[in-house]
């Protein structure tokens, strides 16, 4: 049993990038957990993944003028995320077009611009490590900027917590009472993207939202209350990016996409046998009859 249980933490105990990695994992997870539960509450599962892509335009100019500099990728693809999610918003309020088809409209365009901009300058090597990250080759400069965003996320959200819930779940009733739902939406947004530049930095804009919105929606399928869901979001992720770098470990696998695939893995064995909703909470009860 102790054999066991040493071989589950002895990666991290050896190897110091695996503690690195592991670290980098709790702080995504603390930040990116309850943003992913907020964004499947207001119905924006998938502005998040466009939002996760409009940060590549930004992160190559970076690339441009100062190479796979940590600041220069960091401001680069957090400038270009809030542009991006600013002129959606304008179009969508100016247009017919809704909100979510104009992050759709704009995220192709930046994805597009992106991988051409670092293909002027860079080789198929940056390409990579921009799209899908480098979790492993996380550093302690990297370290400290992804745990200073976790712990800004997670106070901003903790003193904006109700009016944000209450603009997700009835933004009528915020109106009513003269609630600044707007204000919230918009602090919300810079939320989203800093959370996505701080992903970025280990996973790459192609992986950054999977661990933001599978844990989410895990949570989903467990639990109905608000807090307890961001909590079990932020364990899930967590625990995918503990098996996650196991198995990239044992069986020489990529870093990124295989925490990514066991937060799947939780999604999708929660589709079977969670508690609310899912395909085996669904089926019909026996009733016990008397006779």
């Amino acid at each position: 049993m102790i054999s066991q249980l040493y071989a589950l933490v002895a990666p991290f105990l050896d190897y110091g990038f695996m503690r690195r990695a592991l670290v980098a994992c709790l702080a995504l997870s603390i930040g990116s957990g309850p943003i992913g539960v907020l964004l499947l509450l207001r119905r924006m599962s998938l502005v998040g993944d466009a939002m996760s892509h409009a940060v590549l335009p930004g992160a190559a100019i970076g690339f441009l003028f100062s190479g796979l500099s940590l600041w220069g990728l960091t401001l680069g693809g957090f400038a270009a995320g809030l542009a991006v999610a600013g002129v959606a918003g304008l179009v969508a309020r100016h247009t017919m077009l809704k909100e979510d088809a104009s992050f759709a409209g704009f995220y192709l365009t930046s994805l597009a611009l992106g991988v051409l901009l670092v293909s002027m300058r860079g080789s198929n090597l940056d390409l990579l490590h921009i799209l899908f990250g480098t979790i492993l080759a996380v550093d302690d400069q990297a370290l400290l900027l992804v745990a200073s965003i976790a712990s800004l996320s997670t106070l901003v959200l903790a003193f904006i917590y109700r009016p944000l819930v209450l603009e997700c779940l009835d933004p009528g009733f915020l109106r009513a009472v003269g609630g600044r739902g707007q204000l919230y939406h918009l602090v919300f947004l810079v939320l989203v993207v800093l959370n996505l530049v701080a992903s970025f930095q280990a996973l790459g804009t192609l992986m950054a939202v999977g661990l933001m919105m599978l844990p989410a929606a895990t949570a989903r399928f467990w639990t109905i209350q608000v807090w307890s869901m961001c909590l079990t979001a932020s364990v899930t992720a967590f625990l995918s990016g503990f098996i996650g770098l196991l198995l990239s470990y044992r069986f020489g696998l990529p870093s990124g996409p295989a925490i990514v695939l066991t937060a799947a893995g939780f999604y999708v064995l929660s589709i079977i046998v969670g508690r609310h909703g899912s395909l085996t909470a669904r089926l019909p009860r026996r009733r016990n009859y008397r006779g």
